[in-house]
């Protein structure tokens, strides 16, 4: 149950791979595990949230040491947080609300379309019921098997 507070809007889940994919060439704050902060353009992101950065500043746990760096690559594993600009979020948001609203317009119910593009491993010439070891011929030859005698 979602807890009525000043903004009663519903709450919406967003996938992170996602939020990624639509920051790239935008800024963004990582923090890492150890403190660092890097601050960056986001080039790239990966599935296991690997990330590339460009034109970057790294700044040390303490604060008082600081790296300009041309390009970065950060480990996901290594990631404590990011910090996207709202901006990226609302947009996301926005794309897949779009997303949810073509899906539900098929209306096919749970079997989806019919013979939708030759879907499956089809039967080639042998049709129906006739398997790859034995032939109809009952005399080997081609068809594999040994044949009954």
């Amino acid at each position: 149950p979602l807890a009525a507070g000043p903004s009663s809007e519903k709450k919406h889940i967003m996938l992170p791979l996602s939020l990624l994919a639509s920051a790239k060439g935008n800024p963004m704050l990582i923090e890492l595990k150890n403190g660092d902060t890097y601050n960056g353009r986001l080039v790239s992101a990966d599935s296991w949230m690997n990330v590339n950065l460009s034109d970057v500043i790294c700044t040390s746990r303490d604060g008082d040491r600081f790296w300009k760096l041309d390009e970065c690559y950060i480990r996901g594993n290594a990631i404590k947080y990011l910090r996207i600009p709202d901006e990226i979020i609302d947009m996301v948001h926005d794309d897949e609300v779009g997303k949810e609203k073509k899906q539900r317009g098929g209306g096919r119910g749970r079997g989806g379309r019919v013979n939708f593009g030759g879907r499956g491993r089809g039967r080639g010439r042998r049709g129906r019921g006739e398997g790859r070891g034995r032939s109809n011929n009952r005399g080997g030859g081609e068809g594999g098997g040994r044949g009954i005698r």
